[in-house]
């Protein structure tokens, strides 16, 4: 797939299109439908099959203080729409002057002049153009007036609950991995370099990858269990989230112990995928305590990887 930034030089070989519009934050089973109806429809008429999307997120610039924490990074997202089979992605540099386009001067200029649509494909509750004024029901309307059809993929539910990105934010919240994974179709996942820390894992005699990172956490304090993968690895992984209670300390860390893994990881980049809540972070009366505590964790994290779920770490 081609990662296209911006709209100057649209190559011609990409028109006309069939293109997905959104945001597309975590790439959950309502946006696959979306991608998987473009590359459909793009298939069936010989058209290129683009998705049309921004960076950084919408929210983020219009309303920085209220943005919603990502799930997952512009670059897993892209990857996603790799795999769901598409020619291209369009990403739009989202800045302020770029929100200030009405609805219609949004579709003539970008779908119609430059995509060159034929159909265009969005989730029921998307909107676009200046002060959201863009809604399916007028994206349909425009594609009356300007020659392409709009496709609104309708509602998703999963066990009677409508799929979305806030859904899925909340139950990250709650410490529900099953649920976010179950909306998601795959596991919750982060990545970063693995970085030397203090050593407390290696003293209690549980050394652990530390990593920073790429986005901040949708988890509450806690301890985990993950799938890690590394350039040439994996294994199953029991994850802290959290401040270190019981050293009094109050910069947060996420902190991996790979079972069966002997090696240095340093530097490297590491991908943690969050299948199963275990327990709360708390504070411990000694270290002693925690000792006891992180043995008997990581004796859980090894039950569940015996048991491991047959798809809980796919993705």
């Amino acid at each position: 797939m081609r990662i296209l930034h911006g709209l100057t030089s649209f190559p011609a070989e990409l028109v006309p299109s069939v293109t997905a519009l959104g945001a597309f934050d975590g790439i959950h089973l309502a946006h696959a439908k979306i991608l998987a109806t473009t590359v459909e429809r793009a298939r069936t008429l010989g058209s290129a099959a683009l998705a049309c999307t921004f960076d950084p997120h919408p929210a983020a610039v219009l309303r920085p203080e209220r943005a919603p924490a990502p799930i997952a990074s512009h670059e897993e997202n892209l990857s996603r729409m790799a795999q769901a089979g598409l020619d291209a992605a369009v990403v739009i540099p989202f800045t302020m002057e770029f929100s200030r386009l009405e609805a219609e001067e949004f579709v003539t200029t970008v779908l119609v002049d430059t995509l060159r649509v034929r159909e265009v494909v969005v989730g029921f509750n998307h909107t676009f153009g200046r002060g959201a004024r863009g809604t399916a029901a007028l994206l349909r309307e425009l594609g009356e007036r300007y020659g392409f059809l709009a496709h609104v993929v309708p509602p998703l539910q999963v066990d009677g609950l409508t799929v979305s990105s806030s859904a899925i934010r909340e139950a990250l919240r709650d410490g529900d991995l099953a649920r976010a994974r179950a909306f998601l179709g795959h596991p919750y996942a982060v990545t970063g370099p693995v970085l030397r820390g203090a050593g407390r894992g290696r003293g209690l005699g549980f050394p652990t990858a530390n990593l920073r990172p790429d986005r901040a956490l949708i988890l509450p304090p806690g301890v985990y269990i993950a799938q890690a993968t590394w350039s040439g690895g994996r294994a199953p992984a029991v994850v802290n989230v959290g401040y270190r209670p019981t050293f009094d300390e109050n910069e947060y860390w996420v902190e991996a112990f790979l079972l069966d893994f002997d090696g240095d990881l340093y530097d490297q980049p590491l991908t943690l995928r969050f299948i199963e809540r275990i327990r709360a972070e708390r504070k411990f009366e000694s270290v002693e305590a925690l000792r006891r505590q992180v043995a008997a964790d990581i004796q859980a994290g090894r039950r569940f990887a015996e048991a491991w779920p047959p798809d809980a770490s796919n993705g």
